[in-house]
This record gives structure tokens, C-alpha cells and sequence, in this order.
């Protein structure tokens, strides 16, 4: 008979306790979602009289949930891709090239990082004003890529200098350019970051509430963040299962492609934070 590890025992059930009340709170958003609204004013956790149904979600569709959806991929899609492409190429710089002021501009860039969004507010208002994209998604996709430039350069930095460079001289003696050997070898290299900065910043974007409450006037441009808050709104109460069921629909698009990439996720997190 093996003898049981109380220490392995203990760390189990210590992992179960934190994930059961970590999703406790889901839990309840979901089921809140799936019953009628009369059936929630004595908690959601209430089972004497439980009938499951889908109006919600055929109610929150109905009131704009598709539009604001596939508003929040418009903004996500190229406010994730531009930014990784562009950083990346700045990131192989800082990590394989010499030029003047190379550190200084790096901790510049670092320092940038700790600039709240809300202080560039009216200057941001100002400056997309003044190019005419104010009250676009164009406009709202160059602000999302510029913040986003500080943090993903560090930690694709961090990430290609883990990378050996005999692959890449080998690769220049075959004839090959800088750019090249950026784009057939580095970055097939470095998808394990690649994927971990991707569902990153589109989980920060897809998130995103302030900006998109700022820069976008029109209801027909707004994201699903500004979407749920206005379903919420009622004249007497709150329709909770309607709201519930909104929140779910907004937050499916990012856990279905966390769960796609999750094994890049960690190991890419993990690796780009290695060597600074």
C-alpha cells in the first residue's frame, strides 16, 4: 500500500479551494444568464423552481450584441497584429544592433510604460481631431497600437535575446539580409511569445472601455464594453439576466482563444521574462 504525501494532499486541495472560488463568481453570471428574470430575486442559487432558457441571449442579439461583437474584432484584430509586427521589428533591433543612444531610447520606452491612459486624454482628442479621425475606428486602432509599443517591445526584447545567434550567422553567410533572417527565422522561433503577447494585448484591447467611451461617438462604432452598459440600462431595474447573459457573449471571444493558444501563453510569458 502507498503512503499517502499529506503535503502533495494538501497542495491539492488547497489548488481546488482557490479554482472553486475563483469560478464561483462565473458560475453564478451563467447561471443568472440562463434562467428568467423572476426566478433570480431570491439568488441565483435558489433551485426550487429552476427553468433553464436561451432568451436572454436571443434578447441580447436582438438589441445589438452581434453589431457590438464584431465591432470589438474590428478594433481587436489590427490593434493586436500592428503593434506585434511593428515592436517586433524595433525589439530585434534593441537585441542584435548597435546604434547611438541605444540604451537611453530602450529606457525611455521602459518609462513610457508607466504613463496613465488618462492623462493623454484631451491632447489624444486634440491630435485625432486634427487628422480627421476622430470618431473612427482607424483612429482608435493607431492609439491602442501606440500604447501598446512600450511593454511589447521589452518583452520581445527579452525574448530574442534568448535566442542563440549561430543560427542566424549561419543564415548570413548563406546570403541571406537582416530582414530575411528576421522574418524566415526569428519569428518562427519566437511564436511561443508571439502568441503569449498576442492574447495579451487583445485581451487589453477587447477590454477596453475608456478610450472607446472617449474617442467613438457613434452607437454603431461602439465596442461590446460600451455594448453590456448599455444594455444594463433601464428605466425602472436592471434586467440582470439580460445583462448576464451580454457579459457572458462579450467574454466567450477572448477565453476561446486563450484556450486556443494557452500552451504558447504560459511558455512564452515564462521564456520572455528569463533574461532582461
Amino acid at each position: 500500500m502507498k503512503k499517502i504525501n499529506a503535503k502533495l494532499v494538501v497542495v491539492n486541495l488547497l489548488a481546488w479551494t482557490i479554482a472553486i472560488v475563483w469560478l464561483m463568481p462565473f458560475i453564478g453570471l451563467f447561471m443568472t444568464s440562463v434562467r428568467p428574470f423572476r426566478e433570480l430575486t431570491h439568488g441565483w442559487w435558489n433551485f426550487e423552481e429552476a427553468h433553464f432558457t436561451l432568451e436572454n441571449y436571443i434578447e441580447a442579439f436582438e438589441r445589438g450584441m452581434g453589431k457590438y461583437l464584431l465591432n470589438s474584432l474590428i478594433i481587436t484584430v489590427p490593434s493586436t497584429a500592428i503593434p506585434i509586427f511593428v515592436a517586433a521589428l524595433a525589439a530585434y533591433a534593441f537585441s542584435r544592433f548597435s546604434f547611438p543612444i541605444k540604451d537611453l531610447l530602450f529606457i525611455t520606452l521602459v518609462f513610457i510604460q508607466i504613463i496613465p491612459s488618462i492623462l493623454v486624454l484631451i491632447p489624444l482628442t486634440i491630435l485625432l481631431r486634427e487628422m480627421r479621425l476622430l470618431n473612427t475606428i482607424i483612429g482608435l486602432v493607431l492609439i491602442h497600437s501606440s500604447f501598446a509599443q512600450p511593454w511589447i517591445i521589452f518583452f520581445l526584447r527579452n525574448f530574442f535575446l534568448t535566442l542563440p545567434k549561430e543560427i542566424e550567422e549561419a543564415a548570413k553567410i548563406d546570403g541571406c539580409t537582416d530582414f530575411q533572417i528576421f522574418m524566415k527565422i526569428v519569428l518562427p522561433l519566437s511564436a511561443p511569445a508571439l502568441g503569449s503577447v498576442a492574447s495579451l494585448q487583445f485581451l487589453l484591447v477587447w477590454n477596453e472601455f475608456l478610450f472607446a467611451l472617449i474617442f467613438l461617438k457613434s452607437p454603431e462604432l461602439w465596442p461590446v464594453t460600451i455594448g453590456v452598459t448599455v444594455l444594463s440600462q433601464s428605466q425602472y431595474i436592471a434586467n440582470w439576466g439580460l445583462l448576464s447573459a451580454a457579459s457572458i457573449i462579450a467574454i466567450s471571444v477572448p477565453l476561446i482563444l486563450f484556450l486556443l493558444i494557452q500552451k504558447y501563453y504560459i511558455r512564452g510569458l515564462v521564456m520572455g521574462a528569463v533574461k532582461g
